[in-house]
């Protein structure tokens, strides 16, 4: 478990998936956007959804429902594009809706509870207490870690 250091910001890029709120180091945070045109990529797990043309580079958009196993995602829900750059990847990640930009007290962070469910637990850093609710903090590098073994990702038919 790493805790949050001083150098670690303490602004969050928040958002909802299945009514649970994330976050993300706005460092990694590169922009938001709508919904965008997508290319579907044969043969690719189904967590990767397609290919997004972000003026002239190619991202891979990730859906974090299905990287998380939440289920699908309502038909009249468009989801919301986070795009944020791990190393020297640049990825979409695919939510239900975006938040705010929180600014959130070190000390409110806590371990990740023992009560999380294993696949969530296996993204998240920790969580911070907020007023009536919880913020789990997400760690783009292992939310990029795909295991098809470890996370049962299948593969679409060509």
């Amino acid at each position: 478990m790493t805790l949050p250091t001083q150098e670690t910001t303490n602004q969050l890029c928040t958002f909802l998936l299945d009514g649970v709120l994330f976050g993300i180091d706005v460092r990694f945070v590169q922009e938001v956007l709508r919904l965008q045109e997508m290319t579907p990529v044969p043969l690719a797990p189904a967590v990767i959804t397609g290919l997004i043309n972000l003026r002239g580079h190619i991202v891979t958009a990730l859906d974090l429902r299905i990287r998380l196993e939440l289920g699908p995602r309502p038909a009249t829900m468009e989801p919301v594009n986070v795009v944020v750059r791990h190393g020297d990847s640049t990825v979409s990640l695919l939510v239900d809706d975006i938040g705010d930009v929180v600014t959130v007290d070190p000390s409110s962070f806590e371990a990740v509870p023992s009560t999380l469910d294993a696949r969530i637990k296996a993204v998240v850093r920790g969580v911070y207490k907020l007023k009536g609710e919880l913020l789990l903090l997400m760690d783009p590098g292992l939310t990029l870690q795909l295991d098809a073994s470890r996370d049962g990702l299948s593969r679409r038919r060509a």
